[in-house]
């Protein structure tokens, strides 16, 4: 047991001074301490996601600070996804009822009309010098065109790997911001960073143009920050399925082709529904996206950007209907890595790799891309004909009855009971009373 020293008041137990230099067990004992109630069990909580592997547990206490545990998501895979003519199984982190069963139910569906397509677009990443500059724009641009050469070299140290993989610097450009915010310029770097995410990279990169460029004798420039953008319209890729609107479902196949375009239609038009039905793509891009080690934040506020790149916020998928075949498809930008950062450090990232059969970062779009197309389609599909939550809560079942504390004979017993039955906590909780008595 550790004894924390004693503090004044109960105020000052509040705060601390150089908590990152403490133990892992001195962080515990000293948050169990001021914040929470039950320490015992809240201690016991936190120890018991501890890795028995003490040293893959120190690799996971090192990727951030003040780690005092593991917050597990459940790993599952998706199978028979067939992408441009190739079997595919795909890992999925993600703790959503019904994601991961969505997404096998609908490659399946699909590996018997014969999969999907998908093809990336582009892959080049941007990244900004936002600077301050209050006099003559001739200057400036003049100044620009006799130093940009020297921009790019004085990157070479750092893009040196990066150009023998086939990246690097493509273009530097001036932009005139002022109609926007006055005095605002931007240099623009537009990069490729080949199979790496290449976050690092980029803001090193930038960083470097900075110090270069400001360093003028004759004009007062201002850097106000170095940063790559999160929003990569031209790293894009497109997936797609079709088949004959007759082999869309055994029946009613028109009317339901016909409800599922309607659906779309309406996410073009109404942000309400738009950012629901975006969000259920992000149920499948996120999950595969974590599961690689990659970064969903930024996927997701890209994502989100290019849904409004026309200034009204719309759907990420689109259909079409014509000449008698059914057409689905999404086009969605995604900066995506396979060497560098948690794809080689998380061992779980690495084993997802290893289970897309050690993809490119080209490759790796798609997969991501298909997956966000296939939660969709599930979606819709379910939306347009027997409701959402048919199906939803019938995967939500166990959770309830976790909550609910059944025990095993229990969980089968309603489980089979619910089999052609609408799932509600509260029915589930009347029927599970009932049982016990």
């Amino acid at each position: 047991m550790y004894i924390w020293p004693l503090f004044k008041t109960q105020a000052m137990l509040k705060t601390i001074t150089g908590f990152s230099k403490f133990t892992k067990e001195e962080k515990i004992n000293w948050l169990s301490e001021a914040f929470l109630e039950n320490k015992k069990d809240a201690i016991s909580i936190l120890e018991q996601y501890w890795n028995s592997n003490k040293k893959l547990q120190q690799l996971h206490d090192e990727f951030i600070e003040n780690t005092i545990s593991n917050f597990y998501l459940p790993y599952a895979i998706a199978p028979n996804f067939i992408i441009n003519g190739k079997p595919y199984v795909i890992p999925m982190a993600v703790e959503e009822s019904s994601v991961v069963a969505a997404a096998a139910l609908v490659a399946k569906f699909w590996e018997e009309r014969g999969g999907f397509t998908a093809k990336v677009v582009a892959t080049t990443k941007i990244g900004h010098v936002h600077f301050i500059y209050q006099g003559d724009f001739a200057a400036l641009k003049a100044y620009f065109n006799t130093i940009k050469s020297k921009l790019i070299e004085t990157t070479e140290s750092i893009t040196k790997n990066m150009r023998k993989r086939g990246g690097g610097i493509l273009e530097i450009e001036l932009k005139n911001k002022t109609n926007q915010l006055e005095n605002y310029y931007q240099l623009e770097v537009t990069f490729e960073t080949v199979d790496s995410m290449g976050a690092n990279f980029i803001n090193s990169c930038l960083e470097t143009i900075a110090n270069t460029f400001k360093e003028s004798q004759s004009l007062e420039i201002e850097v106000v920050m170095s940063i790559l953008s999160n929003y990569v319209p031209e790293c894009l890729v497109r997936a797609e399925v079709s088949c004959k609107v007759e082999d869309f479902s055994a029946n009613n196949a028109e009317e339901q082709v016909r409800k599922f375009k309607q659906a779309i239609q309406i996410a073009n038009v109404e942000r309400y529904r738009a950012v629901t039905h975006n969000k259920g793509i992000m149920n499948g891009i996120d999950a595969v996206v974590i599961a690689t080690g990659n970064d969903f934040r930024a996927v997701e506020a890209g994502a989100h950007a290019y849904a409004s790149r026309t200034g009204q916020y719309k759907s990420l998928t689109n259909c079409s209907i014509s000449d008698g075949v059914f057409k689905f498809w999404i086009e969605i930008p995604l900066a995506l890595g396979t060497v560098g950062g948690l794809t080689k450090l998380h061992p779980l990232a690495k084993l997802s790799l290893d289970i897309l059969e050690h993809p490119t970062a080209k490759e790796l779009m798609q997969i991501v891309a298909v997956a966000g197309l296939a939660q969709n389609f599930a979606a819709l599909k379910a939306l347009t004909t027997t409701g959402i939550q048919h199906g939803h809560m019938k995967m939500h079942l166990q959770n309830i009855l976790n909550q609910l504390s059944a025990s095993t004979a229990e969980k089968i017993e309603i489980t089979s009971y619910f089999g052609d039955k609408q799932v509600s906590h509260n029915a589930v909780a009347e029927v599970l009373k009932k049982l016990r008595t």
